[in-house]
């Protein structure tokens, strides 16, 4: 009991880190965001290796990272889950996923920061930049699934998966120039923060 307690302190402790640090990295985004010079710098180092099979690969796989793509990957979870009869687990995965993209939408209006436009794209969204949706999305969907899968043999299935598919969304959206790395980050820390509190009210709070 000691240890899960332990690991739930940690836990709460990583979560509040990373609320600071979307903060600090919101207030930074919105007030200096000509100083971060860096962040154009690792999109045009990314686009100079740019070539035609990863142009496919790219434009392939960066739904991945939608809310459709999500919930197309959570689908077969899903379906255990009923089979298994976990109705709150179940209902914490799907209440996660849609309202992470929610929230997104929110902050995105709230910053309203451009998009990138430092060449031709294949395409341009036209929705904001800051944090970005994708990132946010599959972050969500992976930090879930590590929430849920805990004490399991399946936990570490699931960070290996989790990391090589948030790595893979995460190339898409730089390699396609829409959005700049410290959206990647924000979308990161801010679906870190959201998917804990969800699990903390669905789950934790009733348990």
């Amino acid at each position: 009991m000691n240890q899960i307690n332990h690991k739930s302190n940690q836990l709460t402790i990583g979560v509040i880190l990373a609320l600071l640090s979307f903060i600090f990295l919101g207030f930074t985004v919105s007030n200096f965001s000509d100083k971060l010079a860096w962040d154009s710098a690792i999109l045009l180092g990314i686009h100079s290796q740019s070539q035609p099979i990863l142009d496919q690969l790219a434009i392939m796989t960066t739904d991945l990272g939608e809310v459709t793509g999500i919930i197309i990957l959570s689908l077969p979870i899903w379906l255990l889950l009923a089979y298994q009869k976990k109705p709150l687990i179940l209902a914490y995965l799907i209440v996660t996923i849609f309202s992470s993209s929610l929230v997104n939408l929110i902050v995105k209006l709230s910053f309203q920061r451009m998009r990138p436009q430092l060449w031709d794209v294949f395409y341009l969204p036209h929705s904001f930049s800051f944090p970005s949706g994708h990132a946010m999305g599959s972050m969500t969907l992976v930090m879930a699934l590590l929430l849920i899968t805990r004490g399991t043999i399946w936990h570490n299935i699931c960070l290996i998966w989790g990391s090589l598919y948030l790595l893979l969304i995460a190339w898409t959206r730089l390699y396609l120039g829409v959005h700049y790395p410290t959206d990647i980050l924000g979308g990161w820390l801010l679906a870190i923060v959201w998917t804990k509190t969800v699990y903390w009210l669905c789950l934790e709070r009733v348990a």
